[in-house]
């Protein structure tokens, strides 16, 4: 609810308007809008004139009008930029210019362009126009316009234009039309997502937000309506189409460029042409409006006054008999052939008529008693039809501009706070201190050491020591982090402790896909495995443009994890991580797998062969020390013995073969215990997900892994159990049989635990009286031998 709120905040501002304006006007009095924003240099500080239809007249670069060099040529250059800009402002003649609340730099150039309409009105107040007079200069938010300008929407719209001209347009657009510009970031690729809101949308996944996205801005487009006509002229005011109620995303792209084929709608009617269902025309029409605007402005087509209303089809019979009934009353010519349409339009001249009306009396008189709600409201539309009813815009103030210059809020810096700070210089003339703030020195408190136990003080000191290196490591790796222009559900631009502590509370099998400390060629893939065990698989991109830096950090055309190759991320996510978290699940659901550690695991397994000492008891667990693999245990005499199971895709990887079922695993497991191991088989050999590299060491496809544990590797033994010193698997030999049946020693005829020497046939193994096996699974339920409980 708390990002829906702020959502709505901001898409349910009107249009700005100046102070003698009425905003019930609508778009005959949307404001001619200079937009401006600050640049370094390399883009140079940019003017963009927009008219009261957010169309580009006029664009102005202006690299000097910002610089503070005090040399003669310095001067002279910024003199020129400030002439070129009253130039600007002159030809145009702007209702309000805008500006961009980046940085202090922002700040000061609004200063300027101040200074700059006081000299005009000082040396040339001839050049200023009606329009101007009383212009003001407002500071704006430059997140929806910075999301814009990296969009690829924006691209489209505006093909030839820079980045920062795509920008300044947005910025404009945003004044001008708050709710079509948002809209304009709800497309495929949903770059809405991207706009903070609110510091705890951190814990609501992007298809939550999406869902609070949509109805916010379905109940604020149906309430606003949406001008046909005007959208036709003006591409980007048809982006709320896609909410306007029984439309959607889908209804609205077939629409929209039928009507763009049309130039012009004169009824309402006349949508039923445009592929609108019969259904869908009836959910859709009361929002649409068609009016004279846009290209019908000029035209010589008569015009339903109603279809500019609220009122549906459906009503208008009730509405001109109202308006009919209301201009008999006031004694007009009732013989007059257009009476309908000459009613309706008195009604607009003399709305007080209206206003007088008492409804439920005259619902009474025409027996509308069952339909008093919708005469009241048929009549307030009457009155003026699509009254806006967003609240006005509001200039921000003098708190609110000083949080977006600088970046701060209410949170990171308020009266009270202690901080400590560095006098960077003095300028004693001036009186003025310059101060820098370091971040992290906030609330420094001192500390009193005198009376603090020398030892007790030395550990504390080293503990904070400890505290001090982590928080440097992972500002560090803020620091080189790269942030990705990339829109999707599933997509998060953050860091990998991040990652990990944003899906910690979540269940096993939630995945983040974020940018890769590799470079902006890489993704990673970060999923939970376990509580406090997550992995991290590589996703190397390809297809980039190396142009320029905006289009390395887009998202390449191919996507590519181990061999195999997608197209983008939902291919990513349906092919790959889809499968590979059903195949999780799946096995942390298994009857046979076991939490805790390796060496946890192996205890519980030494208590159920202590009570049950003719099985051979076994489990799954996870491996901390490799995410993404499991660990096979099991016991045939006293001692632990372990195996590695891969977690791909296509399901589980043991001994080289791949499994779709766990079930079947198992089945191979026992008819195989006593297969010779290949030499060379290590975790590397079965394991999707193991680790080759660490994580600050990048790797060549493997899976990174983190677990909340410190532990060495262990690929095949557990302490020399069942490996050899060299790291080798160790060929079992001997031991106990499969059972108690025979009394057999095993099948290998080596029995150097008092076997008789003699090879027994397998299926005698299984079975105490040489029973035969079943064919799919080894082992009956309750079987006297074997693998113990559960089968």
């Amino acid at each position: 609810m708390e990002y829906g709120r702020h959502l709505w905040d901001k898409v349910s501002v009107a249009p700005y308007q100046k102070h003698d304006v009425n905003p019930s006007d609508d778009y005959e009095a949307a404001r001619r809008v200079m937009a401006c924003c600050w640049g370094p240099g390399k883009p140079a500080t940019t003017f963009v004139m927009l008219d009261s239809c957010g169309e580009v007249l006029d664009i102005l670069h202006a690299g000097s009008i910002s610089i503070h060099g005090q040399s003669a040529n310095d001067q002279q250059r910024k003199k020129n930029d400030q002439q070129r800009v009253v130039k600007f402002m002159t030809d145009h003649q702007p209702h309000v210019v805008v500006v961009g609340a980046v940085n202090l730099s922002s700040s000061r150039l609004k200063d300027d362009i101040y200074g700059l309409i006081g000299k005009m009105e000082e040396d040339h107040p001839r050049d200023i126009g009606r329009d101007m007079d009383g212009i003001n200069v407002v500071a704006a938010d430059d997140t929806i316009p910075h999301l814009y300008e990296n969009s690829r929407i924006s691209s489209e719209q505006l093909q030839k234009e820079s980045g920062i001209v795509k920008r300044a347009v947005a910025l404009g657009r945003y004044l001008q039309n708050p709710l079509a510009m948002v809209a304009t970031l709800c497309g495929p690729a949903k770059e809405v997502l991207s706009w903070k809101l609110t510091p705890l949308e951190s814990f609501l996944t992007p298809d939550e937000k999406y869902s609070m996205v949509e109805q916010i801005m379905v109940d604020a487009t149906n309430q606003v309506g949406l001008d046909v006509n005007l959208a036709i002229s003006h591409e980007w005011l048809f982006a709320p189409l896609q909410f306007i109620s029984g439309l959607g995303p889908r209804k609205a792209a077939s629409l929209q460029p039928s009507l763009v084929r049309a130039s012009s709608i004169y009824t309402r009617k006349d949508l039923l042409k445009h592929k609108l269902g019969r259904k869908v025309f009836v959910n859709a029409v009361g929002f649409l409006r068609v009016c004279r605007s846009g290209n019908a402005a000029s035209s010589s087509e008569f015009f339903d006054l109603l279809d500019d209303t609220r009122i549906h089809p459906e009503s208008y019979l009730c509405a001109q008999e109202l308006a009919r009934d209301v201009y008999m009353a006031d004694g007009q010519d009732v013989n007059d052939e257009d009476i309908l349409e000459t009613a309706i339009e008195h009604m607009r001249e003399n709305p007080c008529r209206l206003k007088c009306l008492e409804v439920d009396p005259y619902a009474r008189s025409r027996n509308f008693e069952n339909k008093k709600d919708t005469l009241n409201r048929i009549r307030l539309e009457l009155i003026q039809g699509f009254q806006d009813w967003r609240k006005p815009y509001v200039k921000p103030n003098q708190d609110e501009e000083f949080y977006m210059f600088t970046g701060e809020t209410e949170e990171t810096l308020s009266e009270g706070d202690i901080l400590t700070c560095k006098i960077k210089s003095i300028q004693k003339t001036q009186r003025l201190v310059y101060l820098s703030c370091r971040e992290g020195l906030r609330n420094a408190q001192s500390q009193n050491k005198e009376n603090m136990d020398p030892y007790y003080y030395e550990d504390r000191n080293n503990l904070e020591n400890e505290k001090e290196k982590a928080c440097k490591a992972k500002e560090l790796a803020k620091k080189h982090f790269k942030s990705r222009m990339i829109v999707h559900p599933r997509f998060q631009n953050i860091t990998a402790d991040e990652a990990m502590e944003m899906v910690a509370d979540k269940e096993p099998g939630e995945s983040i896909i974020r940018p890769s400390s590799r470079g902006p060629s890489y993704l990673t893939l970060t999923l939970k495995i376990y509580d406090g065990v997550y992995a991290h698989k590589d996703i190397i991109e390809g297809g980039k443009e190396n142009k320029d830096i905006t289009s390395m950090l887009r998202l390449g055309k191919t996507l590519k994890i181990g061999d195999d190759v997608f197209e983008d991320l939902d291919e990513v996510m349906d092919r790959y991580v889809d499968p590979l978290v059903a195949h999780l699940k799946a096995m942390l659901a298994y009857r046979k797998f076991r939490d805790g550690r390796k060496a946890e695991v192996d205890e519980c397994l030494r208590k159920e062969k202590h009570e049950n000492p003719s099985r051979i008891v076994y489990s799954f667990g996870i491996s901390h020390e490799h995410p993404g693999t499991f660990i096979l245990t099991y016991i045939r005499s006293s001692t632990p013995h372990h195996e590695y199971v891969g977690l791909y895709p296509k399901g589980f990887k043991f001994r080289k073969r791949m499994f779709e079922e766990i079930d079947r695993l198992v089945a191979y497991f026992q008819r195989h215990i006593d297969d010779p191991l290949d030499a060379g088989q290590s975790v590397r050999s079965v394991a999707a997900m193991v680790p080759m590299r660490s994580p600050a060491g990048g790797g060549s496809g493997g899976w990174k892994g983190q677990s909340g544990a410190q532990g060495r590797s262990d690929y095949w033994n557990d302490g020399g159990h069942d490996g050899h010193p060299s790291g080798l698997p160790r060929h079992y030999v001997g031991g106990r049989g499969w059972g108690r049946g025979g009394g057999g020693r095993g099948p290998y005829n080596r029995g150097n635990e008092g076997g008789n020497g003699r090879s027994k046939d397998r299926e005698e193994l299984w079975g105490g009286s040489g029973n035969k096996r079943s064919s799919v699974l080894p082992l009956a339920v309750g079987s006297s031998t074997g693998w113990g409980s559960g089968w």
